[in-house]
């Protein structure tokens, strides 16, 4: 029998049901203080117009369970160093990928500690939050 579609709405709120509490941009940043890693995770054309958060670490969604997983050869180590329980934090745009990857993290990689913000960079930039404009890497 073949499948229906579901909607967005009800693909993301699956996916929400087995994360951890997701952060408001404040949490996060209370967090971050006590050592969690943010891993920034939007578009270049994003960060390009929008700006950047000092101190985050930038990982592509294409490439991110490779970037994050402790034993992958791939593994980042900025991220993967040191105490591994410490908590991930996955920051996208709005709010909405960040919570398909934190899921894809915790429920099909059984990291279990891996959450994202609510609202992304854009309510972390509203909150009034530290960020700065894009810079080329020279």
């Amino acid at each position: 029998m073949e499948r229906q579609p579901i909607s967005v709405d009800v693909w993301l709120a699956e996916k929400r049901l087995g994360l951890p509490r997701r952060l408001s941009p404040e949490e996060a940043v209370g967090e971050i203080a006590q050592g969690a890693r943010l891993i920034d995770a939007r578009l270049l054309e994003q960060k390009m117009a929008d700006g950047v958060i000092p101190g985050a670490i930038e990982v592509g969604l294409n490439v991110l369970e490779w970037r994050c997983h402790p034993e992958s050869p791939n593994r980042d180590p900025r991220i993967t160093e040191g105490d591994f329980k410490q908590r991930l934090i996955i920051l996208c745009n709005q709010g909405y990928s960040s919570s398909a990857a934190a899921h894809r993290l915790n429920q099909e990689l059984g990291m279990s500690n891996v959450t994202d913000v609510e609202g992304g960079f854009q309510a972390w930039k509203a909150a009034g939050l530290p960020w700065e404009p894009f810079r080329e890497a020279v």
